[in-house]
């Protein structure tokens, strides 16, 4: 299959399962209250239980996509997550519940490292960042269609229209297994020499780097949660800014992120980007900061926040552009399944961990906690180039004798 028709198939399995995921977002929570009778406290301590599982399976399963090969374990995984969804569709009981959301969380997480093992298998080193802003564009359109959809879920209120969406959703991935395996076979990396098996776990200054990226990965709560929750609290802006700077983000990254990402090809070029996101997010924090400076009035607030949520989106495209090429340079090319699936641990975390940081910081302090929250991207974001340098460093010294013996 020639190297374009590969990635318009993994743009085609991306785009089938996120229009689904869309629509997933934002319905799911209200039917597993309003149909279901669960109460949010527990719908809430369930996914976090089931993203905390779902980042620690993310390991051995990229693991096994490593030694079986990503695209059978993609495809298998595709369908574990539709058989997840699908089964939320006769879920009575909480207890039911947290099996379905652990199951899910799991073969996402799977998911998500074994595609990364998949695409670096078929994509040659210096495109895979460029392929996969790519993919984000593509993302951000299908959750965009999905949630439209979703939203007229919402506006019908019955139990058959958010049935109907899980059956959407579960259908998409379904149709993203049965396109990834029309794609060639990567061959399997099988077990190599006599080292750990989950070798990643041993890689200190990989686990730096993870660590510095899930730092600046708590950008992610800040439209969905902080913001809103700034605006209300802190500043005279309108409501409904509210969602017109998220469809502002979501628009932002499917014309830009392409963009931002091209150049960003090898490690150097990676950090910088990074480091660069770092600064714009500092920008971005002192931005949202002054949006409740007294005397603005609605009209001058929204006006200051928009130009801090388009800094926001900025700082967001390089540090993803750059995460992602940093994610596959550090990673041994036999080992790239159970590194990309510890790297993308970083998301959960976030998520788990953001909206307490978040809430403390932007809510309860105010204006200090921006500024202390854009200093803690600025930092983060220049030692993520030692903290590289390190991995590579260290990656350099080990493959020497490796092939030294090959030899």
């Amino acid at each position: 299959m020639p190297n374009r028709s590969r990635v318009r198939s993994l743009a085609a399995a991306q785009l089938a399962n996120s229009i689904g995921d869309g629509a997933y977002y934002v319905t799911s929570a209200l039917y597993f209250t309003l149909v279901v009778g669960l109460s949010p406290t527990r719908i809430g301590l369930g996914l976090t239980l089931a993203w905390a599982v779902g980042a620690v399976a993310g390991v051995p399963l990229g693991a096994l996509a490593d030694r079986r090969g990503p695209r059978g374990a993609s495809v298998l995984l595709a369908l574990a997550t539709a058989a997840a969804v699908f089964s939320f569709l006769v879920i009575r009981s909480y207890p039911a519940f947290l099996l379905a959301v652990v199951a899910y969380a799991v073969a996402q997480c799977g998911l998500a490292a074994a595609r990364q093992a998949l695409l670096a298998g078929l994509v040659e080193p210096e495109r895979r960042t460029s392929v996969l802003a790519r993919l984000q564009a593509i993302l951000n359109a299908g959750l965009a269609v999905g949630a439209a959809l979703g939203g007229l879920a919402l506006q019908h209120g019955t139990r058959g229209g958010y049935l109907a969406v899980f059956a959407l959703d579960g259908a998409g991935f379904v149709v993203c297994a049965l396109i990834l395996w029309r794609l060639p076979a990567v061959t399997p990396a099988g077990r190599t020499g006599a080292g750990p098996r989950l070798a990643v776990l041993r890689d200190r200054p990989y686990a730096l780097v993870t660590l510095l990226n899930a730092v600046l990965l708590l950008r992610m709560p800040l439209l969905s949660l902080a913001v809103p929750l700034w605006i209300v609290a802190h500043t005279d802006a309108p409501g409904w800014l509210v969602s017109a700077l998220f469809v502002l983000n979501t628009l932002g990254v499917m014309a830009f992120q392409v963009r931002v990402a091209r150049g960003v090809d090898d490690l150097r070029t990676a950090t910088r980007s990074v480091r660069r996101s770092g600064v714009v997010m500092l920008a971005s924090c002192a931005v949202f900061a002054a949006s409740a400076s007294a005397g603005l009035g609605p009209w001058g607030a929204a006006a200051v926040l928009v130009a801090a949520s388009v800094l926001q989106l900025v700082g967001e495209m390089q540090q993803s552009a750059g995460s992602w090429q940093l994610a596959f340079s550090l990673a041994p090319a036999h080992q790239v399944g159970q590194y990309q699936g510890f790297f993308g641990t970083g998301v959960p975390l976030a998520r788990t961990v953001g909206p307490l940081v978040l809430t403390a910081l932007l809510v309860t302090w105010g204006v200090p906690g921006w500024l202390l929250l854009g200093a803690l991207f600025a930092v983060a974001s220049a030692a993520i180039g030692p903290a590289a340098r390190w991995a590579q460093a260290t990656r350099d010294a080990t493959a020497a004798p490796r092939a030294a013996a090959a030899r």
